[in-house]
């Protein structure tokens, strides 16, 4: 029986008792918990029930990741928010790139979710990027370089996988595909969170899900940081403008 990898100091799961509102936070891909530890602790701070898991094959080894697919890392959010669910009166769902994308995964298939705010999420994939990966595992290859750290401000830094593992990454590209397709059916309020500069998941991904989504949408656009903006200069306004928005979901 192989071993559990160890979790990398700083990358644990988190999780806080609060009231009857709850907020399910989750951290893109090759990231984990670190990235949205600020966002998770700043909703507990409001009063919400917080939920911060560890998805599949993250936040221990490259090559645990390797074993992992969308398949996982969407069930493992929507057991997270049915458990949550289960205890809470509301639930709001909060992710980062991937986690922004299971987030609008979430609100296609769960109907009851009272909001969802994506930061930098990625919900489709330039067709050249595609076939460059595939042709990467084609030849052999099994990793490319990392994504981690896209920050702007030089004294923040993610704690992410120095590579990127190609199989993994075309299950979420294929995915993107399948529910990209399926963003009407999203019929919560939405919060759409755009870095301008952001060197992994082009901001056009922000335009597709905000035209293609049904209900309210919200939109701020962030002018000095990077992909990872839940550590990066503005990621005090991330905070203020995703609480008030969980707070203003939940009221009723």
């Amino acid at each position: 029986m192989t071993p559990t990898p160890e979790i990398l100091p700083g990358a644990e799961p988190w999780s806080s008792a609060g009231g009857p509102s709850a907020a399910l936070v989750l951290h893109g891909f090759t990231g984990n918990p670190h990235s949205m530890r600020g966002v998770a602790q700043a909703m507990a701070d409001a009063g919400f029930t917080v939920e911060l898991p560890l998805l599949p094959g993250h936040g221990t080894t490259v090559e645990d990741m390797m074993e992992t697919t969308f398949d996982d890392w969407s069930a493992a959010a929507r057991s997270a928010y049915q458990e949550l669910a289960a205890r809470s009166d509301q639930v709001v769902v909060v992710g980062l790139s991937m986690g922004g994308a299971l987030a609008a995964w979430l609100a296609i298939h769960e109907q009851d979710i009272a909001g969802i705010v994506c930061i930098n999420a990625s919900v489709s994939v330039p067709e050249p990027l595609r076939a460059m990966a595939q042709e990467l595992l084609d030849a052999g290859e099994v990793v490319a370089p990392g994504i981690g750290s896209d920050i702007a401000d030089p004294d923040a830094t993610e704690l992410a996988y120095p590579e990127t593992p190609l199989a993994p990454l075309l299950s979420l590209m294929a995915a993107a595909d399948e529910f990209g397709g399926q963003l009407d059916r999203v019929t919560c309020p939405t919060l759409v969170i755009t870095s301008s500069n952001d060197h992994v998941v082009p901001p056009e991904n922000s335009d597709q899900l905000a035209a293609a989504v049904s209900g309210p949408v919200e939109r701020v656009t962030l002018e000095r940081s990077y992909h990872v903006a839940t550590l990066d200069y503005d990621k005090d306004e991330v905070i203020e403008r995703t609480v008030d928005f969980a707070r203003k979901v939940t009221s009723g």
